[in-house]
């Protein structure tokens, strides 16, 4: 099986001006966590996170309303081509020790984003806890701006 079929297609992104409270707002009007953060070609500069916003903004007591989002963002977005096996996607996030990928297509633009959600609907219950434990080793620190 390959992502494009697992993964949600034409994510709504947003450009690295995009303020917070913007891209929060989009987040809880299209019920997702996460946008890619695009360029003007709709290449994938980095990725917003619902955590990323709380973390990095919110809880060191920044400004939401008067910052953008590439004070927030992780750069670069974690990607996976759309015609890569979920196996392999599988790997790669546990590799990254990420819990969603920006899917590109052949021109290298964003056309879907693909969660752990969506790959346990599509694995079986071993690939699915390997996946779990995998992104969720602590890491040395909280959030932080990369």
């Amino acid at each position: 099986m390959k992502v494009e079929e697992a993964m949600t297609a034409n994510p709504v992104t947003c450009l690295p001006d995009t303020g917070i409270e913007q891209a929060a707002r989009w987040m809880v009007e299209c019920d997702c966590g996460a946008l890619p953060v695009i360029d003007a070609d709709n290449r994938p500069l980095g990725i917003i996170t619902d955590r990323d916003i709380t973390c990095r903004i919110i809880a060191k007591g920044k400004d939401p309303y008067m910052l953008d989002v590439t004070a927030a963002m992780s750069a670069p977005a974690a990607t996976v081509y759309r015609d890569t096996t979920l196996e392999d996607c599988l790997a790669l996030m546990e590799q990254n020790q990420v819990r969603r990928m920006v899917v590109l297509d052949d021109d290298n633009t964003v056309c879907g984003m693909v969660a752990q959600a969506d790959l346990v609907k599509c694995l079986d219950a071993e690939e699915t806890a390997e996946l779990m434990r995998e992104v969720s080793v602590d890491t040395q620190s909280a959030s932080q701006v990369h």
